[in-house]
């Protein structure tokens, strides 16, 4: 700001003795012009007002890139999973395996008791040895195939409560997969299983997306949701990942 009233726009100044140089925006050189020219008082208030407007600026930009990032979005099956690849419509469980996204129909499972256990427990007199129910799926291998050893899945539900969806290796045996064993022990239902470990995101109203913190070798996998309702309910969502050199030989279907 210069005592005459004028200004001058710059990138930059160095005061030099008695001399300012500056790089002016105008002219996209620098120049020089005596320092006793210049308002330094008005200079400083305008450059103080300038840093407060951006300062704001950046606030309001981070407040509304926080809430974008934390706030479920009021959408349905717009969500765009990646640029061009969208969420189909209806409630369910959809897989991403980083190119398209799938539809999972649930599996039917079988629970089997195994009689030995019950056997146990009724000759012991208190009941420490639980009953074991195996969890099965008839045919060893999923028909839905990832290549990727990092899928990512979204729950679309109408209900209120979140989802508790559990990812789980399963492992085959003969012509089906073991999926889970639900014990009955002390008249308390649980389940022993070995979980990959999964984070919730809400990012949508009803819509969840989970994402895994480590890769998938290769293998049997299932996703899981327990329902306790007067008693437990267990839903069974399956797929394999294959390894890049198996995946041209038996492509997904879709």
């Amino acid at each position: 700001m210069l005592k005459d009233g004028g200004f001058q726009i710059v990138r930059e100044y160095q005061v030099d003795g008695d001399r300012v140089r500056y790089y002016s925006l105008d002219t996209s050189s620098w120049e020089e012009m005596p320092a006793n020219l210049v308002d330094w008082d008005r200079t400083k208030k305008v450059a103080d007002d300038e840093a407060k407007a951006d300062a704001a600026e950046v606030s309001t930009e981070r407040s509304r890139e926080k809430a974008r990032n934390t706030e479920p979005l009021d959408i349905d099956a717009s969500y765009e999973a990646a640029p061009g690849v969208f969420l189909p419509p209806g409630e369910g469980l959809f897989a991403f395996d980083g190119k398209t996204v799938l539809k999972l129909a649930q599996v039917p499972i079988v629970s089997k008791l195994d009689k030995k256990k019950v056997v146990a427990k009724v000759l012991v007199p208190v009941p420490i040895v639980p009953t074991e129910h195996n969890i099965t799926i008839h045919r060893p291998h999923a028909e839905y195939r990832v290549e990727t050893g990092q899928p990512e899945f979204y729950m679309r539900s109408t209900g209120q409560q979140e989802p508790e969806l559990e990812l789980i290796r399963a492992t085959t045996r003969g012509d089906s997969r073991e999926v889970e064993k639900l014990d009955d022990l002390v008249g308390q239902q649980r389940l022993t299983k070995a979980t990959i470990p999964m984070q919730r995101w809400q990012v949508a109203v009803g819509l969840y997306r989970f994402t895994l913190s480590e890769s998938l070798s290769p293998g049997e996998y299932v996703v899981a949701e327990v329902i306790q309702d007067n008693g437990m309910n267990l839903y069974v969502w399956d797929f394999g990942v294959d390894s890049p050199a198996s995946a041209g030989k038996s492509k997904p279907k879709r």
